[in-house]
């Protein structure tokens, strides 16, 4: 389990990747959905994942041919996230995962497709261990000119902890994720959620199914 190329600074998605919010996300879709008679499930919300808010919330609207536009979907589904992300929990291993790194000295930062007071609420319970992150970048950052497929995020992330994007190591949950962190010259670790299918992460230099079965030894850190 090696990635080939020298690494010296690590980024990370935030949802699915660092926190288990995904859950919660469907939970509420699926409750403003289902008043439509319709269902949410991963062969939807694959291609949602990882992009920015309103560009997901097109693709619901359109593949389940909703009565409502996206700005609708978003402002109903705003509220009850907002009260749930207070209490989400951590994947696991990830916290141990970051907190050797920093204690190896390695730089490390957050590039998330969320808005900056959505993260707020979404790091409620984990303040102290968030201080390890010497940035985060979210997706309303006025430098984040284009989402993520695009590199944009991670570019600026990489320039904040004033790494060279090709020492940087991505960690990502979404195809859309992946894919801009390789558009940005990064490597990509690919962490899919266990009810997706591989093939979208083939792209990847490496998939794992968790941060418990890694160590920063196997990426030279």
């Amino acid at each position: 389990m090696k990635i080939s190329r020298p690494v010296t600074h690590v980024i990370y998605d935030l949802d699915g990747v660092l926190l288990d919010t995904e859950p919660l996300y469907t939970r509420v879709t699926q409750e403003i959905v289902g008043c439509y008679g319709k269902n949410f499930d991963w062969s939807i919300k694959k291609d949602m994942i990882g992009r920015p808010s309103i560009e997901s919330a097109r693709h619901l609207v359109s593949a389940l041919e909703l009565p409502i536009a996206p700005e609708e979907y978003l402002e109903a589904r705003r509220h009850r996230l907002a009260e749930l992300f207070l209490t989400t929990p951590a994947k696991d291993g990830a916290e141990r995962f970051s907190r050797a790194l920093h204690t190896r000295g390695v730089s490390q930062a957050i590039a998330t497709s969320s808005e900056a007071t959505l993260f707020e609420r979404k790091r409620t319970l984990h303040v102290d261990w968030f201080e390890v992150f010497a940035e985060v970048v979210t997706a309303d950052d006025p430098r984040v000119e284009n989402g993520k497929p695009a590199p944009d995020i991670f570019l600026v992330a990489a320039e904040a902890i004033g790494a060279d994007p090709a020492g940087c190591l991505v960690f990502e949950d979404s195809p859309a994720g992946v894919e801009a962190g390789l558009a940005a010259g990064m490597a990509v670790v690919a962490i899919p959620d266990p009810a997706m299918e591989r093939g979208p992460f083939e792209q990847a230099d490496l998939v794992i199914d968790s941060f418990s079965s890694i160590e920063p030894e196997d990426f030279g850190l």
